[in-house]
């Protein structure tokens, strides 16, 4: 894929959010406004996911290890 057909294909698909969006009918200091906020909630997802996708996912998965009878590696047994 050459560089003017990724450009064109750049700009359909910036066009075609528009379109969804219907951010084409937006004055500039509007579209400034839209696009702010959508970026900085974008931003403030990817990075709650980041944090704390990991830490659920590691919880879920020491519930069901302890759900199916195995021990945690720091438990001392007790031997007679």
């Amino acid at each position: 894929m050459d560089i003017k057909s990724m450009k064109n294909y750049l700009y359909w698909l910036y066009c075609q959010f528009e379109l969804i969006t219907c951010s084409y009918l937006m004055e500039p200091w509007e579209k400034l406004l839209f696009y702010t906020f959508n970026i900085t909630m974008l931003a403030m997802i990817s990075y709650t996911a980041y944090i704390f996708i990991p830490v659920h996912v590691s919880t879920a998965f020491q519930f069901f290890l302890h759900l199916l009878g195995n021990q945690h590696e720091n438990t001392v047994s007790i031997v007679k």
